[in-house]
């Protein structure tokens, strides 16, 4: 697809969540959506809805996520605090780029979708199926495990696992 000067014109995705903290499975969605647009920008919910207050300010989760993708050079990290489909809008892309994990994701962002479709319709939705070896995984189960001392260096970040054990270590 050309631009109207003819160039070719850049594919941008949002990768939106609430990366409360970032995980291997996050990670591996937004490498896998690095390959496929120009563009991504990992869109970190400032103050989420649906997840209530979190572990870690928006800052530190946006650091989080540009240490982890520091190795991609079209990836960038940004707070939003408005409807995804206008934060899309504002940073010039065509498409929302979420991970689906099971049926219980698949209802949830089926739901989403179609509020977005009535409120974006020019922004597309892709959906990308969890590794089989993240499908199980989830923030809010990687943070239980942390409080009790349970082993999760191989399921975030090394800088993360350090950060979630000093915050919740019982």
């Amino acid at each position: 697809m050309s631009s109207p000067d003819g160039r070719p014109k850049t594919r941008i995705a949002v990768v939106p969540g609430s990366y409360d903290p970032i995980t291997n499975g996050h990670l591996d969605i937004i490498t896998r959506t690095a390959g496929l647009y120009d563009e991504v920008v990992v869109a970190v919910v400032n103050l989420p809805v649906r997840k209530g207050k979190t572990l870690f300010d928006a800052e530190e989760r946006l650091r989080f996520i540009e240490e982890a993708t520091g190795d991609l050079s079209n990836v960038r990290a940004e707070a939003f605090d408005i409807l995804v489909v206008d934060f899309a809008r504002r940073v010039g892309a065509s498409a929302i780029v979420k991970g689906l994990r099971a049926i219980s994701d698949f209802e949830y962002e089926f739901e989403m979708n179609q509020l977005n479709r009535r409120q974006a319709p020019d922004i597309e939705s892709v959906y990308l199926m969890a590794g089989p070896q993240y499908s199980f995984l989830r923030s809010s189960g990687v943070k239980e495990l942390a409080t009790f001392g349970g082993q999760i260096e191989d399921l975030v970040p090394a800088n993360v696992a350090q950060r979630l054990k000093e915050e919740l270590t019982r």
